[in-house]
């Protein structure tokens, strides 16, 4: 099952992405209630959208953003353009997706 979902509309020539990606995003500071034992830091470390070819957006994150996170942006682009939005994080995990700009 893919980690990402994503919806790319464009509007005056203004490209609106909206994503959601599954995962856990684990700061490394909960523990675990059962065991009482720490909770290992699992956490997308850098998401990059590529409209085209060209580099749009880059986030650098840590641990402080949430579980399953929404991201949503505004960039150039038209319609038909090819939008790719990838993530990895610090455990070496990584998923991508592309999609057609309606």
């Amino acid at each position: 099952m893919a980690s990402i979902k994503i919806r790319a509309k464009n509007k005056g020539g203004v490209t609106t992405v909206k994503a959601l990606m599954s995962h856990p995003m684990e700061t490394g500071l909960r523990k675990n209630k059962k065991t009482g034992e720490m909770i290992p830091a699992h956490h997308i470390t850098e998401v990059v959208a590529i409209i085209e070819g060209k580099t749009v957006f880059t986030a650098n994150w840590s641990g402080a953003v949430s579980k399953n996170p929404y991201l949503s942006f505004k960039a150039d682009g038209a319609k038909g353009d090819k939008v790719k939005l990838s993530w990895i994080d610090n455990k070496g995990g990584s998923d991508s997706i592309e999609k057609t700009v309606k």
